[in-house]
């Protein structure tokens, strides 16, 4: 597969998500920047997480593009992302990314509202220089069959709605991750239907570690075509002590050369949020060797 316009994609998701004060990472063949979902803050849709991700010590935020499922989302209110912009310039932090989670009960291969829908979160990501978009594929908007197997029509759809959204998406300069349950093979597969540079994998490690899939396998196969924004969780536990192979997968970024975010999708423990969160995001610091 020949993938289109893929510098431009790269630096325009590069300038987006990472013009950011440099530091030091010793030994670190990584370039990351640690955010979080607001809505594992328990704040989605609301611009104040942007002042809970600075306390926290977080580079940027993945933000919900709606509360709701609606006609219309409201990252598309021009007033709504007015207060993102204030929180931006409030804090210095930037929205890492975009997430379309709401595509978990309205699926965007079925609704007929999905295209729509994709329109105006890319127009909105633009506004906001948010490099990526989660468009999310579980629960009702699984694309596997009760027997595990892909939903054929779904994928059909899912490529020919990504088709044709991919040349706005380009010419905005954000990429379209798509993280479902799907293994590796399965979604490099669909990607080569697509056949564009920007639309790629959202990875979450610990989705597809519950999977069973070979992690730090799965990240060396698919290489660029990652997003520039990966999920870390560990189920219900801190990372590092549940069942993901953070080293394998650190080993395995490092192979690929990883340039973006690591967004932190991780659990509340002890009813504690914001020491979680801290503890989680030394975690990963530790784990890339990352220094101030």
């Amino acid at each position: 597969m020949q993938i289109t316009r893929r510098g431009f994609m790269k630096a325009s998701a590069a300038a987006a998500t990472l013009a950011l004060a440099s530091r030091t990472r010793a030994g670190a063949a990584v370039d990351i920047r640690l955010s979080a979902c607001d809505w594992s803050l328990h704040m989605s849709a609301q611009p104040e997480a942007l002042d809970v991700a600075q306390e926290l010590g977080l580079e940027g935020l993945e933000i919900s593009a709606t509360d709701e499922v609606r006609d219309e989302i409201r990252l598309a209110d021009p007033a709504f992302r007015a207060q993102y912009k204030e929180a931006m310039e409030r804090t210095g932090l930037p929205v890492a990314s975009v997430g379309m989670a709401f595509l978990n009960q309205a699926p965007f291969a079925r609704d007929p509202r999905g295209p729509a829908w994709l329109e105006q979160t890319i127009e909105a990501a633009a506004d906001l220089e948010a490099g990526v978009i989660l468009m999310a594929f579980f629960g009702d908007g699984d694309l596997r069959d009760e027997d595990g197997g892909l939903r054929e029509d779904d994928v059909d759809t899912l490529v020919e709605r990504l088709r044709d959204a991919a040349p706005m998406a380009e010419d905005a300069g954000v990429i379209l991750g798509i993280e479902n349950w799907l293994s590796a093979e399965q979604n490099l597969a669909i990607l080569e239907r697509v056949d564009s540079g920007a639309v790629q994998v959202y990875y979450d490690v610990g989705n597809s570690t519950v999977r069973g899939y070979d992690v730090p396998a799965e990240i060396r196969l698919l290489g660029e075509r990652i997003a520039p924004s990966v999920h870390f969780k560990d189920g219900d536990h801190a990372l590092g002590e549940g069942d993901v192979d953070f080293d394998g997968v650190a080993d395995a970024m490092r192979d690929i050369e990883y340039s973006g975010w690591v967004t932190l999708e991780t659990a509340i423990l002890d009813d504690d949020r914001d020491a979680s969160f801290r503890r989680n995001a030394a975690f990963v610091r530790d784990l890339f060797g990352i220094t101030d």
